[in-house]
């Protein structure tokens, strides 16, 4: 086993011994001087399978003997701290060290390390010289044969296959893929976050939530045996050589003639240890500036960079030397022609514009093409089809830059300058652009592309994709540009048009997800917009360009005609009821002419476009809707209103008495004589919200709801509705002679007494007293034989008695008969009087107490009279300064 301390390489041999050697590298050389520091031959009595350092709490980790021991290493032998007795078994282990800050300054390192033994991985933390467990254990399918700790992940290496345990309560594991034909599984640990796994004679890299970070895998040209990382490079230990391969990009950048090796350790930036089973070998890369140098020699930018971002020099030095990188493959794309590849590095390192618009002589103003043979001197001179691409990714990149610079304004006049070099350069007509697609063109403009696109090739298949992509952002610009100076004149919104329309059918070939937006705000040609959709069957985006351009109606029509079709995008009524939702009052004549077929095929759907919560809606003409669904859909009536009055409040007479009228016809129809359970059971309950509106609602007209109502049945609706026009006496009437209810009738003069009826009980005691015994007693309500004529005079007496605080005893006792003796009536005679005594006390006290109230105002009079002010010509006016004696009229 191999490991290293500072300069210090510590190995472990088979025989249990260790020893530690200074490797100190030769002034101006590569080699390097060794020499044993220590060697402790009873470092263990067994073979040392596994070593790992932790310099900041200077210890040594080992595994020997299937358990695992901490040694001191601040003391010459090594000796023993602590033993982990319960790792009995373990096969091999792996850490995590983490650094962190503390609140009251330092830093902290925190040491977490997790043991395979058997099928069980242990995990422990290291505290105060001694390893505790910090959660239960973890168990896997098989005996894990390679582990490496990643973020708060386990990655598992098994005999067939490789998986990752979070470490988390639920601890899920996430298989990965089988091992292959591999001997055994290679884990390799690249960053805190990612790892790199091998399957057979290839390396796949993944992240610790087992995503692939890249959709490519090195291939090596043997099966290894075993990995190491050294950013940027990979390493694989071969059986007869080791190779030397990036990912990222893919390279493979030397291999090493080393055979019988069968550990690689990698120490330090730039050190990696290769041993056998009796020679260990010390591969050092060679210096970064001279490996960097050496790539750019072969423009290789790419891994450049990466070297020059992983190497020790300070920020200042590495920014520098990036943006010179980046610079030199920024050029390099240009001469290979990859334009927009090339115009976006440019506008990510804020490269002056001045030397891209130079790469292009024949733009720059008459003045300035001196200034470009310099920088151009070694390019390649650009014609036809190159110079388009080019062209187009320099407008793309123009664009770019005057946005910037609008945005952060003009700091001086060498930008203003360049602000205006560089309009000019994109106002060119953008017409000539355009026809370099004549298809695109609409219908009447295809003819005046003939000139200039006669000498062109014809695009096809991926030339055609990549310059519709090109012409798409050359497009886009000109339109921002245009619609932030707004057209000026008939042209401009001509070549608005064109434009969007060219855009549109671009986006149809490229990227059909953007036409939706474009539709949104568009100035797209009708008819030539209208054909290209439906040529492509774009019904949705069809509906969007009426919608904008206010032709409902043709929308409306699309969308009912998709609604049936099993595979659009339109099917069902929700795309019709967002429409109409969204219409408001002005096209109210539209919307009842399309919610027709969705309220026939769905109507509780449909209702949605009446009731939705939005303003729209509810600015809609209610009385109109009302009228329609009672003409066509009477079943929607009662929820609408329900709706209308409940949630939104109305107030209007004419939806309750229209809600009452619905209700009542429903119960009606619902509790008639051949009716099923159900249906009785449903009238019930909407006889009770009958019932409920009645007496909560302040809104209805009694008087017109009240002559809807049958004469033989719903009695109790009929009484409350008396009440409201205060015909107490027939209300009262049904309680007690048709419904012979008395304890409700008691509880309706009780409510209405509260409200300031001081007689409403008269009625009620003449009505037990003496029932009326003729017929057409009560305007039309039919009853019973069994009904009439029955007297109750100890009910009445019994009201007497319980309400005596609230009868007037002199119109009770002319309705009572002579011959009720006064012992029943004692009782109520009683309270009566105590009554009629309390009240005269209290305005006896009252009379009292507002004669002195009077006598207290009319001393507060007298004495206010009493005093006097002398007013003479002498005195002046604290508000305007003047003599009293010189004004007509004074004001106080």
């Amino acid at each position: 086993m191999l490991n290293q301390q500072n300069d210090n390489l510590l190995v472990g041999t088979k025989q249990g011994h260790l020893l530690m050697y200074s490797v100190t590298p030769r002034n101006g050389e590569l080699k390097r001087d060794m020499q044993l520091l220590r060697y402790n031959k009873t470092f263990s009595k067994k073979p040392i399978q596994q070593l790992e350092v932790v310099p900041e709490h200077n210890i040594l980790i080992r595994l020997s003997d299937n358990v695992i021991s901490v040694h001191d290493m601040a003391i010459i032998n090594f000796p023993i701290i602590t033993t982990i007795q319960k790792t009995k078994g373990a096969t091999l282990f792996t850490m995590d060290v983490k650094k962190h800050e503390r609140l009251t300054g330092g830093v902290a390192v925190t040491v977490r390390i997790c043991v395979a033994v058997k099928r069980k991985l242990q995990l422990y933390y290291w505290k105060n010289s001694d390893f505790h467990e910090f959660r239960s254990d973890l168990t896997v399918a098989d005996t894990p044969r390679a582990l490496e700790w990643c973020n708060e992940t386990i990655v598992v290496g098994l005999k067939n296959d490789y998986s990752i345990i979070e470490l988390s309560e639920a601890a899920k594991t996430k298989e990965l893929f089988p091992t292959g034909k591999s001997p055994e599984p290679i884990i390799t640990k690249l960053t805190d976050n990612t790892f790199a796994l091998a399957k057979e004679t290839q390396s796949v890299f993944m992240n610790y939530l087992g995503d692939p970070t890249v959709t490519y895998a090195i291939k090596w040209s043997q099966t290894p045996n075993a990995l190491a990382y050294d950013d940027p490079y990979l390493l694989a230990l071969l059986p007869t050589s080791v190779q030397v391969q990036t990912f990222e990009p893919v390279m493979n950048v030397q291999t090493l003639p080393v055979s019988g090796c069968t550990v690689i350790r990698r120490c330090k930036q730039g050190v990696v240890y290769v041993a056998s089973l009796d020679h260990v070998w010390c591969l050092q890369s060679v210096p970064r500036e001279k490996q960097i140098h050496v790539l750019l020699e072969r423009k290789q930018f790419q891994l450049a960079l990466k070297l020059t971002n992983s190497s020790e020099n300070s920020e200042e030095d590495k920014k520098k030397n990036v943006y010179q990188i980046q610079t030199l493959y920024a050029f390099d794309l240009f001469r290979k022609k990859q334009f927009h590849d090339s115009m976006n590095e440019f506008l990510n390192l804020k490269t002056d514009p001045y030397d891209v618009i130079r790469l292009f002589p024949t733009l720059l103003p008459q003045q300035a093409r001196g200034e470009a043979v310099s920088v151009d001197a070694g390019l390649v001179r650009l014609e036809d089809k190159d110079l388009e691409s080019g062209l187009l990714a320099l407008i793309e990149y123009l664009t770019a830059v005057r946005l910037q610079m609008k945005t952060k304004g003009a700091e001086s006049t060498s930008d203003e300058k360049l602000l205006q070099i560089i309009d000019t350069t994109l106002l060119k007509y953008p017409y000539d652009v355009i026809r370099l697609f004549p298809t695109l063109l609409p219908q009447q403009a295809r003819g005046e592309a003939v000139s200039v696109d006669a000498g062109l090739v014809r695009l096809e298949d991926k030339d055609l994709e990549s310059g519709l992509l090109a012409l798409i952002e050359y497009l886009t610009a000109v339109r921002l540009q245009m619609k932030t100076k707004g057209a000026e004149s008939t042209s401009d919104e001509k070549l608005l048009q064109i434009i969007d329309t060219t855009l549109l059918k671009c986006y149809l070939q490229t990227n059909d997800a953007l036409v939706a937006p474009l539709l949104r705000r568009n100035h797209c040609h009708l008819e030539e917009t209208e054909r290209t959709l439906k040529k492509h069957q774009k019904y949705n985006e069809l509906v969007i360009l009426y919608q904008t351009k206010g032709i409902h109606n043709k929308a409306l029509e699309i969308l009912q005609k998709q609604s049936d079709q099993s595979d659009g995008g339109l099917k069902g009524p929700d795309w019709t009821i967002q429409y109409l939702q969204g219409l408001g009052k002005e096209h109210i004549n539209l919307i009842i002419q399309f919610s027709g077929w969705v309220l026939d095929k769905h109507p509780e759907d449909g209702l949605k476009i009446f009731t939705e919560d939005m303003p729209e809606v509810e600015q809609l003409p209610r009385p109109r809707i009302l009228d329609y669904l009672l003409r066509t859909q009477k079943s929607l009536v009662i929820p609408y209103l329900e709706h209308v009055i409940h949630v939104w409040k109305d107030t209007n007479p004419l939806f309750h008495n229209v809600l009452i009228h619905q209700y009542r016809e429903k119960v009606l129809e619902l509790c008639r004589d051949d009716a099923t359970q159900l249906q009785i059971q449903q009238g019930n309950n909407l006889r009770t919200k009958l019932l409920n509106f009645l007496e909560k609602s302040e809104h209805y007209v009694p008087e017109t709801v009240h002559v809807h109502f049958p004469y033989d049945s719903m009695y109790e609706e009929r009484a409350i509705i008396l009440e409201r026009l205060g015909k107490h006496e027939q209300a009262l009437s049904i309680y007690v002679i048709i419904m012979n209810d008395i304890e409700r009738a008691i509880a309706y003069c009780d409510r209405v007494h509260a409200k300031g009826s001081t007689d409403v009980f008269v009625p009620l005691i003449r009505l037990l007293v003496d029932p009326p015994t003729a017929s057409g007693w009560l305007g039309g309500l039919t009853t019973g034989p069994d009904k009439m004529g029955r007297p109750n005079v100890d009910k009445a007496l019994e009201i007497l008695e319980r309400k005596a605080d609230k009868i007037p005893p002199l119109a009770v006792l002319d309705r009572l008969p002579d011959n009720i003796p006064l012992t029943k009536i004692k009782h109520f005679l009683s309270a009566s009087l105590q009554t009629q005594l309390n009240n005269r006390r209290r305005t006896q006290m009252l009379k009292g107490l507002l004669y002195a109230e009077h006598l207290q105002v009319q001393e507060m009079r007298m004495h206010h009279e009493s005093k006097s002010v002398t007013m003479t010509d002498m005195n002046i006016c604290p508000v305007c300064k003047k003599r009293f004696g010189n004004q007509r009229f004074i004001v106080t």
